[in-house]
């Protein structure tokens, strides 16, 4: 039997690339939820009046709707136990402690990024903040969006901090953090994490990761050409997610990494 998949916000513009990849991957895609005062269902789709109805029908609901919703969604994945896709970005501390609780009761994958591309660009940083030290290697990450993002620095961006802090053995709150730097700001903080947000026309994405020290400079970048990226990596999430057991995957574990 095909697995079940449901969207939040089926009729916004990642919905609708889910919707194909769904169908194309030969799952089968149940319909989904739609932001009041938004656009219509698809023709063909059945709409739900909330997510708990959604989920009901579903084996596994994707959601790259908003971070004001993920707590609340996850929430229905527990109470069901069905599995959850979680790609909304900017989730505060609270709601991704939120989304972490949930996962004792739902098998749920939390990414800040599911191209397949951009998790191993983490991977890679991590493992070169542990080779590069933070006395000697100044780690710079910019990033830029289309100028309809309503948050920043970009979860991606977040996600490559928190990834060179974990290859220096501390988190990004202990290393410390500089964003928005303007005026006389004062020296660089040794070991600090730095990041720079861009924002303008409709670019789908951008990161570069760059460490900088005295006698050399090392930069990664990945560029993402289209959105439908993350919609196949998402679809692919949701098939791997289906009867396992309750947790939060990243999609390290989908990606077998």
């Amino acid at each position: 039997m095909s697995i079940r998949i449901g969207i939040a916000g089926m009729a916004g513009r990642m919905g609708q690339l889910l919707i194909e990849e769904v169908t194309a991957a030969g799952a089968v895609c149940v319909g989904g939820t739609l932001r009041a005062g938004g656009k219509p269902a698809p023709a063909g789709l059945q709409s739900f009046p909330d997510i708990a109805a959604l989920f009901a029908a579903s084996d596994v609901v994707i959601d790259f709707t908003h971070a004001d919703t993920a707590a609340t969604h996850a929430a229905a994945a527990a109470a069901c136990g069905k599995g959850f896709i979680l790609g909304s970005s900017g989730l505060s501390a609270a709601a991704e402690a939120a989304v972490a609780e949930a996962g004792k009761r739902a098998p749920i994958v939390y990414a800040a990024n599911f191209a397949p591309g951009v998790n191993l660009f983490l991977a890679i940083a991590e493992r070169m903040a542990a080779a590069l030290p933070g006395a000697q290697y100044d780690a710079e990450i910019v990033e830029m969006h289309h100028r309809q993002k309503v948050d920043a620095p970009s979860g991606t961006a977040v996600a490559l901090g928190r990834a060179v802090a974990a290859g220096r053995g501390t988190t990004m709150e202990e290393a410390g953090i500089e964003s928005g730097r303007d005026g006389h700001c004062g020296p660089r903080g040794t070991g600090t994490i730095g990041f720079a947000a861009l924002r303008g026309g409709q670019v789908v994405g951008e990161h570069t990761l760059l460490f900088a020290a005295a006698s050399e400079h090392i930069s990664l970048t990945h560029r993402s050409f289209d959105r439908r990226v993350y919609a196949t990596g998402a679809v692919r999430a949701a098939l791997w997610v289906h009867g396992r057991a309750p947790a939060l995957y990243g999609m390290k574990n989908v990606l077998g990494m």
